[in-house]
């Protein structure tokens, strides 16, 4: 039976804190937790959710700092470290995008040896028109890896806040294979029933394992909706935060999405 020890960290930040300022915070908050076998940051937690005037100057490249202090603490801990998401920008020479904008929400995966694993460019924009869809460019491609634990391995797929509105997404995750979900978020407090309603349908319809992980404070005018949650491939909520920051800890049963796709093999029956 695989079970593994996993911690989603809902960082709680407003607009006072500077950048380097909180992903110092952050890196010392999860130096002294108990080891855990995966880590969960939410999505732009360094960068601000929506903070959007500022995401061209403090864009990064991928080995930019915050990615690179996050690494030698996977690397440190020995742990697979979701780093939420930051705002990539391109490498010089490199390609810019479809609109030339050469800047990306994108997650980042590091593995217990510090390395970059796995990248997601987040596919759906959110902001209708403003903020993400205006300033940034669409990412295009799904994102599966396998998390190895030694001798057993679970596969996974990456998505992001706004993603969660969009149950094809996780569908197609589903049929190339993920088994866990991980989704770091900014989702504001007046959606929040949204947010945890949308995880426990899409862990549900899916039979997957949904790792939530929000953000809270108040920063840009926007309050924060934390409710970070781990949703079992029953949609039962296993455990779940409130509003304020803080760690979320669970141990995983991993073998649980293989016997409740037995059990209620209703994946079986699709025909659309």
């Amino acid at each position: 039976m695989t079970r593994v020890d996993v911690a989603l960290f809902q960082i709680g930040y407003g607009d006072d804190e500077s950048l380097a300022d909180r992903v110092g915070r952050v890196c010392e908050w999860i130096r002294e937790v108990e080891r855990p076998d995966l880590i969960v940051l939410p999505e732009l937690w360094a960068h601000g959710g929506f903070a959007s005037s500022s995401w061209t100057s403090t864009a990064e490249l991928l080995d930019g700092a915050t990615v690179a202090q996050l690494s030698s603490v996977a690397r440190k801990m020995h742990t697979w470290i979701h780093a939420g998401s930051i705002i990539e920008k391109a490498d010089e020479g490199s390609a810019r995008g479809p609109e030339d904008r050469g800047l990306w929400n994108t997650s980042v995966l590091l593995s217990p040896e510090g390395h970059v694993h796995t990248t997601y460019r987040k596919i759906h924009r959110f902001g209708f028109g403003e903020g993400e869809p205006r300033l940034l460019e669409a990412g295009h491609e799904l994102a599966l890896t396998d998390l190895d634990w030694g001798t057993e391995s679970t596969r996974a797929g990456l998505a992001t806040c706004y993603d969660l509105r969009f149950p094809e997404m996780f569908r197609k995750l589903g049929e190339r294979g993920a088994e866990l979900v991980l989704l770091p978020a900014a989702w504001p407090m007046p959606r929040v029933e949204h947010w945890q309603l949308l995880g426990r349908a899409r862990a549900l319809e899916n039979q997957c394992w949904m790792l939530q992980c929000n953000t809270a404070g108040t920063h840009s005018g926007l309050e924060m909706g934390g409710h970070s949650q781990i949703v079992a491939p029953t949609g039962e909520v296993i455990a779940e935060l409130g509003c304020d920051e803080g760690v979320l800890t669970a141990q995983l049963d991993l073998d649980m999405v293989q016997r409740v796709r037995a059990d209620f093999p209703v994946l079986d029956d699709r025909r659309l």
